[in-house]
């Protein structure tokens, strides 16, 4: 229940909030505004990152609901999973560069540093766990050939 809020609410960001927000904030601005399709986009794309992995957690989660879980087919939604932490790093790696560089005040620069960082340690938790499921799976096909 709580994936199918999140994933609308989601929706609703990416379609209505961002988009809105960014205009209010070129018409708020105007020597911003150039920036209003930048940022949108990449806000949209960041919420879709996020979309991959409620869907590819969903997908997981029926699949322990089945017992099913310790299966090689398993290892595709974890990939997803890492794969939508590393593209969304990749592009705020990207992002904290460019306003690392034209930055006059640390706040930001620091704040998308530990942003950069944090997502980072993410990814490489969900490397982790992805070793792990691929180490029990092969742990559950060999019992199951022994039995």
């Amino acid at each position: 229940m709580f994936l199918v809020v999140l994933f609308a609410v989601l929706v609703v960001f990416q379609t209505m909030s961002l988009p809105g927000q960014f205009a209010h904030m070129a018409k708020e601005s105007p020597e911003d505004a150039y920036l209003r399709w930048p940022l949108t986009a990449l806000a949209v794309f960041w919420v879709l990152c996020v979309q991959v992995v409620v869907v590819a957690t969903w997908m997981l989660l029926a699949r322990v609901k089945k017992d099913r879980i310790f299966d090689p087919a398993s290892l595709r939604w974890v990939d997803a999973i890492v794969w939508a932490i590393a593209a969304a790093w990749v592009v705020l790696v990207g992002v904290f560069l460019y306003v690392g560089f034209r930055a006059d005040d640390p706040g930001v620069p620091m704040v998308l540093f530990l942003m950069v960082v944090g997502v980072a340690v993410l990814g490489l938790l969900m490397v982790v766990m992805r070793a792990l499921l691929r180490q029990a799976t092969a742990l559950r096909t060999d019992m199951e050939a022994v039995i």
